[in-house]
């Protein structure tokens, strides 16, 4: 393992440091491990929170600000921040408006905040929590609970935070991310393990002609090591899963997002992203959003994941709602 690092156990504290000094106009961290507005939101307005660990630069930190995320909970590299700071983050954004708590579905994730929501009814705090699940490598048919969170939770902040900034309120904003989150999808592809960089392990293994698809963002496995594929095959192969899952027919709208794991260069998502539309072109999805760059990473890991969701007009126009965080900015 070759990192620019200090002592492995100030990694976060450390990262958080430095992602301060780079954005302060922005966002502060607050109690070591809280990442908020620099300028807070209104408090007649819902509140967005969510949690996970380091180690995924930019997610989530990455998008606080206006127009998404008020709170990120920060854990330590891969692991899940414990329940009392995440009842100190449900705590510190207690209102009358409520709060709209995203939670990505991995185990350490969810039982800490179950553990952090059994304590916030306690203080009567007004949340309605809402569990992002869209990874379909166990296929679409796959119970909600059993399905992985991954990259769709950057789009839904952006779409419930533009919702929120208007003033919508915590049902109307519940609504909305529900509509977003029940017709998205997410499937990714790795072709080289990334290393924990407290422990130098690698967190999983390919052969250098091997590639798997539907591998978690922790090295978790997914349907099995396959030859590797040109872009174009990969693009299909991806694209024609996501369409299935996400019932998308002639006709709709959709939004693409490439997430880039870490090592996987823009000149290889472009080349994945022109494959994609021409398989969309041949079934008559257009796609109204495209994204591509890095979002939610895996350190060093090489592959990416593929993200898809149905578009209408209510949604476009949030989507392109103005928003202000270190990493995306929409005016």
């Amino acid at each position: 393992m070759k990192k620019f690092i200090n002592n492995p156990d100030d990694l976060t504290q450390e990262l958080l440091e430095g992602y301060a000094i780079a954005h302060s106009a922005k966002i502060k961290v607050h109690s070591d491990k809280l990442v908020i507005r620099a300028k807070p939101k209104s408090e007649d307005k819902v509140a967005i929170i969510t949690m996970g660990g380091a180690g995924h630069e930019p997610a989530l930190s990455g998008f606080v600000g206006s127009g998404m995320l008020d709170v990120c909970v920060v854990g330590d590299i891969f692991a899940a921040p414990g329940p009392p700071k995440v009842l100190e983050a449900l705590s510190l954004m207690k209102r009358d408006a409520g709060i709209f708590f995203n939670v990505l579905n991995h185990a350490g994730d969810v039982m800490s905040a179950q553990m952090a929501m059994e304590m916030a009814n306690q203080q009567n705090i007004n949340y309605k929590m809402y569990l992002s699940a869209e990874d379909i490598a166990s296929g679409p048919d796959t119970p909600r609970a059993d399905r992985r969170g991954l990259v769709g939770s950057i789009p839904l902040w952006k779409i419930i935070g533009a919702a929120a900034e208007a003033g919508q309120s915590l049902d109307e904003v519940y609504a909305i991310g529900e509509k977003f989150g029940n017709n998205m999808a997410t499937l990714a592809v790795a072709m080289n393990s990334a290393t924990h960089p407290a422990t130098g392990n690698e967190l999983f293994t390919l052969a250098d002609d091997e590639m798997e698809i539907g591998m978690g963002q922790h090295g978790e496995s997914g349907v099995g090591p396959t030859k590797l594929l040109s872009a174009d095959d990969t693009a299909r192969t991806m694209i024609e899963r996501l369409v299935k899952a996400i019932d998308a027919q002639k006709g709709d709208r959709i939004m693409v997002m490439l997430n880039g794991a870490g090592a996987t260069t823009l000149m290889e998502l472009f080349i994945v992203l022109r494959g994609v539309k021409k398989v969309l072109d041949e079934k008559g999805i257009t796609i109204v959003v495209a994204e591509c760059g890095e979002y939610l990473t895996v350190q060093e890991m090489a592959g990416f994941q593929m993200f898809a969701a149905k578009m209408d007009d209510e949604l476009l126009s949030l989507w392109h709602a103005p928003c202000d965080t270190p990493y995306m900015t929409v005016r």
